[in-house]
C-alpha cells in the first residue's frame, strides 16, 4: 500500500506536527499528529493509534524539509523520551511555545494579552539540575540500565550520555551502571534522583538520592562511599517514602540554591520541588518582581509559595509578604528560610489548602495590594473563583495587580478567562519562559491589572 503524504501545518502542545487528511471534496478532514514532523514540512507517516477524529503517527519519510530543522545533538534522540524537540532550532522552539501559549489563551480563555513579553531564554544544553533517573537490571541488554524512559514506553533507554544533564552528571551514567550492577541489592534499586545546588562552602554540590526497596548490605554501602569519593558526589538514601530521605555519605547535609540578585540563600532537600533550571529561575524571579512592581509600603501575597522562591525576594522590596502553601512542613521550612535571610519580620507564612480557597479566606487574611500566584499544573481555579467572589463580598480587598507564573498553558488560559471574564481584571502581558529546552513543556508568566 502506498504511504499517505501529509502537509504539516503547525505543532501541538507535545511538539508533534499537525496535519489533516483530506476529505473526498479536498476539505480538511481527520487530524493527524505526527511525531518528528515540523510545521511547513511534507511527510509520509505510519499511524500507531487511530481514533474516530484523530490519529497519532510516526514520520516515515521527509519529502519537504523545514528551514528550522536541525540535526539533534543527542545520540539517543528519538529513542529516549526525555526530549521531543531537538530536531527544531532552539529559537524556533521558543516561538512554537509562544504560539501554544497564545492559542491556549484564545481557544480556552477567549482572551488575548494586550502585549506579549519577550521570551526568557537560558542555556539550551546541560541545564537540568534536577532529574529523576530510572534504574533497571535488563540482562538481555547487558545488565543494568540507568537513564530516562524510552518514548511512549516503560522501558529504560539504553543510554550512556545525556546532553540536557550537566556534563559531569552525563559522564556518571556509565559509572552508575557499573556501580549498581556490582551491588548485591541491584534488583531493589529502582531510581536515582539528582539535585545540584551549592554546599556550605558555596561550591557546586551534586547529590544523588538512591531509592532502595530493601536494606543495603554493608558491602553495598562501602561501594557507595567509594563512588562518592571518586566522583565527588554526595549520596542520600530513600528507604521508603519522600519523608524517609536522609544524607548518607559524606555526612554533611547542606544543600542550597541562591538568588544573588536579592541576597537570598535557601537550603533545600534533594527531593524538594525546586526549578530544574537554576539559571532560568534567577531570571524568572527577577522578571516576576519587576512585573509585580511592588512599592515599599505595600503588602503582597505569594500563593503556592513552596520554600519561598518568590516570597523572600518579594520581602526585600515590600513592606510585608504573606506566603501561603498547603503543607505545614513547607511553611515551617519557609519560615526558617526567611529567618536565616534576615527577613523573618517581613515574610510570614500560612498553611491553607488553596485548592479550596474561598473569598472568606481572603477577607480573613486582609488587604493585599499585589499578588503572585505560582500553582502546580492543576492551576489556581479555586483561587480565581475566590477573587471573583471577593468582588461582590469585599471589592476593596482585591489586589490591583496579579502576576501568575504557570507550568501549564491550558490551566493558565482557563484561569485567565475567569479573571478577565468575571473578575474585573485585564490581561496586560503574557510570555513564555523556556525552562525546559528541547522539550514541549511550556512555562509562562502573565500579568493582570484590576480595571473595575
Amino acid at each position: 500500500m502506498q504511504d499517505l503524504i501529509l502537509d504539516i501545518e503547525s505543532l501541538d502542545m507535545e511538539g508533534r506536527g499537525i496535519g489533516h487528511l483530506p476529505n473526498d471534496d479536498d476539505t480538511p478532514g481527520k487530524v493527524v499528529f505526527v511525531e518528528g514532523a515540523l510545521a511547513g514540512e511534507r511527510v509520509s507517516f505510519s499511524s500507531y493509534r487511530k481514533k474516530p477524529k484523530w490519529e497519532a503517527a510516526n514520520m516515515t519519510a521527509l519529502h519537504r524539509e523545514s528551514s528550522m530543522r536541525v540535526k539533534p545533538e543527542c545520540t539517543y534522540f528519538g529513542l529516549c523520551g526525555g526530549c521531543s524537540m531537538q530536531h527544531l532550532e532552539a529559537t524556533a522552539q521558543v516561538a512554537a511555545k509562544q504560539r501554544v501559549l497564545e492559542d491556549s489563551l484564545w481557544h480556552i480563555g477567549k482572551i488575548k494579552p494586550e502585549n506579549m513579553l519577550r521570551p526568557i531564554y537560558g542555556p539550551t544544553w546541560g541545564y537540568r539540575y534536577r532529574a529523576r533517573i530510572s534504574v533497571r537490571n535488563v540482562p538481555k541488554k547487558g545488565g543494568v540500565l540507568v537513564g530516562f524512559h524510552e518514548r511512549r514506553s516503560s522501558f529504560i533507554a539504553d543510554m550512556k550520555s545525556c546532553r540536557i544533564l550537566p556534563e559531569h552528571v552525563s559522564a556518571l551514567l556509565v559509572p552508575l551502571r557499573l556501580l549498581i550492577g556490582s551491588m548485591d541489592a541491584m534488583d531493589a534499586l529502582p531510581q536515582i534522583e539528582l539535585a545540584i545546588g551549592e554546599g556550605a562552602d558555596g561550591k557546586q554540590l551534586t547529590v544523588l538520592v538512591l531509592r532502595h526497596m530493601t536494606p543495603l548490605p554493608a558491602g553495598d554501602e562501602a561501594k557507595l562511599r567509594a563512588f562518592a569519593d571518586l566522583h565527588e558526589v554526595q549520596w542520600w538514601l530513600q528507604p521508603q517514602g519522600p519523608d524517609s530521605v536522609h544524607p548518607f555519605y559524606p555526612a554533611h547535609a547542606d544543600l542550597h540554591y541562591t538568588l544573588p540578585e536579592f541576597g537570598v540563600r535557601m537550603p533545600f532537600k534533594p527531593t524538594d520541588f525546586t526549578q530544574v533550571n537554576h539559571q532560568i529561575n534567577r531570571v524568572l524571579v527577577t522578571r516576576a518582581l519587576r512585573l509585580l512592581d511592588v512599592a515599599p509600603g505595600e503588602r503582597v501575597a505569594d500563593l503556592f509559595c513552596g520554600l519561598g522562591n518568590f516570597t523572600l525576594p518579594i520581602a526585600t522590596r515590600a513592606a510585608s509578604v504573606v506566603g501561603i502553601e498547603g503543607s505545614t512542613t513547607l511553611t515551617d521550612r519557609a519560615t526558617d528560610n526567611a529567618a536565616a535571610n534576615g527577613l523573618g519580620e517581613k515574610a510570614v507564612f500560612h498553611c491553607r489548602n488553596l485548592f479550596e480557597a474561598t473569598a472568606q479566606d481572603f477577607v480573613a487574611l486582609g488587604k493585599f495590594d499585589r499578588m503572585l500566584i505560582d500553582p502546580p499544573r492543576d492551576g489556581a481555579q479555586a483561587v480565581c473563583q475566590a477573587l471573583i467572589d471577593l468582588g461582590a463580598l469585599a471589592p476593596e480587598l482585591r489586589p490591583k495587580r496579579i502576576v501568575y507564573v504557570s507550568c501549564s498553558p491550558g490551566t493558565l488560559a482557563r484561569d485567565a478567562g475567569m479573571l478577565v471574564g468575571q473578575g474585573g481584571y485585564a490581561l496586560k502581558q503574557a510570555g513564555v519562559v523556556n525552562m525546559f529546552p528541547h522539550t514541549a513543556h511550556v512555562e509562562s508568566i502573565a500579568v493582570f491589572d484590576l480595571v473595575v
